[in-house]
């Protein structure tokens, strides 16, 4: 029989973002640490740099909760206040990816220099290095480039295991208990891998009388890696 919680509704992703719901484990300790020490950041900055699905953004929103920080998107700094925005902490988020953009560029440069001048911690998250960025903005790129980086890893295997469980809680998805284990021993070490398994087994598992099972598991990650060669039931 198919009780309430396994009924094919589209229930939507409420992610959980405090810092009691973030796991700190050898992997990303060190980041994690670097964070906190935001009071000692060189200059006051900081790039924190990680492959996507690392934490990147639920780290800032606790560094942010503990600064009173706000949260901007890069590409929305052209339109954004910047004066306004370099009175307080502040987090830009995807710094990388405006790369190329010569107006957001112009607009990142200058609330860098102006939290900078007023004392306000920034940071600024980022997929790769800034060493790595394509900017076209000389004096932007020698300022990122001079900027100490907190680096997410790809997870261990218990980080993995942690991230994959959150992903489904966020989900408001509940698996076999053999589930979990059963990815982190098969499973690429990745974070997009992790949330491409939990988005395939959430809707796949819609309707099913046993929800998200190993079975199920298995045969999500055959579909979505076919080079591994799960272990058979």
């Amino acid at each position: 029989m198919i009780t309430p919680d396994q009924l094919p509704l589209p229930l939507p992703v409420r992610a959980a973002l405090g810092r009691e719901d973030y796991f700190v484990g050898q992997s990303n300790g060190l980041a994690v640490a670097l964070l906190d020490n935001w009071q000692s950041w060189p200059n006051g900055k900081m790039v924190l740099v990680g492959p996507s699905g690392a934490g990147k953004t639920h780290l800032a929103h606790v560094w942010a909760a503990e600064t009173g920080a706000a949260i901007v998107p890069a590409a929305s700094l052209p339109q954004a206040d910047i004066p306004a925005h370099a009175t307080a902490p502040i987090c830009v988020e995807d710094g990388d990816r405006i790369a190329g953009d010569r107006p957001a560029e112009e607009a990142l440069f200058h609330l860098h220099n102006l939290a900078l001048a007023q004392r306000q911690p920034l940071l600024v998250t980022a997929r790769s290095a800034p060493s790595l960025w394509p900017l076209v903005i000389p004096d932007l790129k020698s300022r990122m480039e001079g900027t100490q980086t907190a680096t997410l890893p790809d997870p261990d295997d218990t980080l993995l295991a942690a991230v994959i469980a959150k992903m489904l809680a966020d989900r408001q998805c509940v698996p076999a208990a053999d589930v979990i284990p059963y990815l982190v021993r098969h499973m690429p070490r990745s974070f997009a891998m992790a949330r491409a398994l939990v988005t395939a087994l959430d809707a796949n598992a819609m309707g099913r009388p046993k929800g998200i099972t190993r079975s199920l598991a298995r045969d999500i990650l055959a579909r979505l890696d076919p080079g591994q060669r799960p272990e058979a039931e």
